[in-house]
């Protein structure tokens, strides 16, 4: 393919892996980072082009989504927009998080519209399409009905604000909904995957029945440039292959795959998943940070983790990686840090 197109966000564990597969299909791509002098925002990306022999292929920009004023110069010459930028956390300041998923889905797709860009390709979540009602496979008809946290809130209202500013403008806008994301190839773990040590050390006593999906980071990437490509898609497209799961899946795989890890035999009813949040807190208070709050088992608690992922198989040609390849991906990208 040849073609220009811009990554919001680039450096991000998603972003990263997205902007090495649309260089490695022929696109030349402007990778927008907060910060051009970190390296720790740039040097992957880098590595792709170098690797993939084409840096000339790749430019860097930096921008903040919250900053209205580059994106028309940025967005001048190009194809396409790939909007992924975005503060993942299960706990962080709620200013910061809706902030940067309203603004910045407003700066991004009001500047496309301006330069001509039509056709845009926007990161939300599962998070967006929620978890209920239980007992059967959540679709792109689904909606979030409502949670206190912020960054459930955030995707929700930002893809809905996407939405909008979509039709106000006659944007050729397409939806992708991972569900929790997988794999290596991070700079800084997220979220998704920043529990993965401490499960395999031991540090976990007991793990919590919490119900989960997922997917593979690269197959997230891919979904990506296919929504892109393929004219015939539209609309929102789920991406949750290994659904209907919880923790206790993980940790029975990589106990398998890490025979010598301590990875807990034991788990954590659904009942009891309060008596893991107050672990947590104690946990918070030797390390300032909280991932297994109120907020986040209120969610659970509400819904499953059934999805479907035909709309995305059937019309962007998706196939999977195996949940052992998800969970193998991870702890290798961990070993080797």
């Amino acid at each position: 393919m040849e073609g220009r197109v811009l990554v919001t966000g680039a450096n991000g564990f998603l972003a990263n892996h997205l902007v090495r597969d649309l260089l490695a299909e022929g696109y030349t791509v402007v990778a927008t980072v907060r910060d051009l002098s970190d390296p720790v925002r740039t040097e992957r990306l880098q590595h792709h082009a170098s690797s993939l022999g084409c840096p000339e292929r790749l430019e860097l920009r930096e921008a903040d989504v919250l900053d209205a004023d580059p994106w028309k110069d940025l967005l001048a010459g190009c194809d396409g927009l790939f909007h992924t930028a975005a503060v993942f956390s299960l706990s962080g300041n709620s200013d910061v998080i809706l902030n940067t998923a309203n603004l910045g889905t407003e700066h991004l797709l009001k500047a496309a519209a301006e330069t001509g860009v039509n056709r845009i390709v926007y990161t939300s979540s599962t998070a967006a399409v929620g978890s209920g009602p239980r007992g059967r496979p959540k679709d792109e008809d689904d909606w979030q009905s409502g949670s206190s946290m912020p960054y459930t809130a955030a995707k929700t209202e930002s893809e809905q604000r996407a939405w909008r500013i979509a039709k106000e403008h006659d944007l050729d806008l397409r939806v992708i909904n991972p569900t929790a994301i997988l794999g290596g190839g991070f700079s800084r773990p997220p979220p998704s995957v920043d529990w993965m040590p401490d499960l395999l050390s031991g540090a976990w006593p007991v793990i919590p029945a919490i119900p989960m999906a997922f997917v593979h980071v690269e197959d997230v990437a891919h979904a990506h440039r296919m929504a892109y490509e393929v004219d015939e898609a539209e609309g929102r497209f789920v991406l949750a292959p290994h659904s209907g799961m919880t923790m206790v899946d993980v940790a029975r795989t990589a106990r398998r795959l890490r025979p010598e890890s301590k990875a807990p035999k034991r788990s954590l009813p659904r009942r009891l998943l309060l008596v893991a949040v107050f672990y947590d807190w104690l946990m918070g208070l030797r390390t300032g940070e909280r991932t297994l709050t109120r907020a986040v088992v209120r969610g659970y608690m509400r819904g499953d983790s059934l999805y479907s992922s035909s709309k995305a198989e059937r019309v962007l040609g998706m196939t999977w990686r195996s949940f052992d390849a998800c969970v193998e991906d991870t702890i290798r990208a961990f070993e080797e840090r």
